[in-house]
């Protein structure tokens, strides 16, 4: 059986209810020119959890985010790879706007209506985990905890 390719990914909500998404741009290796969400490969000898930090600090400039495991979701030949790829999925509160944002990767990364999301062209595996997302309890839960964090925390 082949290895999966170990992916941590994050999903911020605001207190709106918007989602922190990536618009990827047209020189990515993987999805070009598609919104998906933040985030990448876990390294050798990381665990997924520190992956997921880093990721978000590098692709965003957000540092203490408090991130919580959601899931883990495995997915056959998606987004071009001819294996699987296991997908850590974080998620997590924010008070974070646009501005916040350092973009340290991709076209652009901003918080996105959920209404918005259907008419945007995703990666394979982004439309997946962003359709599971958007139908769970944890969204609106996390946009309540959002809504309750002190706007003068940005990234608690």
């Amino acid at each position: 059986m082949t290895e999966p390719v170990r992916l941590a990914v994050v999903l911020l909500v605001d207190p709106h209810g918007r989602l922190l998404l990536q618009e990827r741009d047209s020189g990515a290796p993987i999805a070009p020119d598609c919104w998906s969400l933040c985030g990448g490969h876990v390294e050798a000898g990381e665990d997924d959890e520190t992956a997921a930090h880093r990721e978000l600090a590098e692709e965003t400039g957000l540092t203490d985010q408090l991130l919580r495991h959601w899931r883990t979701v495995v997915l056959e030949d998606v987004d071009g790879r001819d294996r699987p790829s296991r997908f850590s999925v974080w998620v997590a509160p924010t008070t974070a706007t646009d501005d916040d944002i350092v973009l340290g990767e991709g076209r652009q990364i901003v918080f996105v209506d959920p209404h918005e999301i259907a008419t945007l062209t995703t990666s394979e595996s982004g439309g997946i985990i962003l359709e599971e997302f958007l139908a769970s309890a944890e969204r609106p839960q996390l946009q309540r905890e959002a809504a309750r964090l002190p706007p003068e925390l940005p990234n608690a």
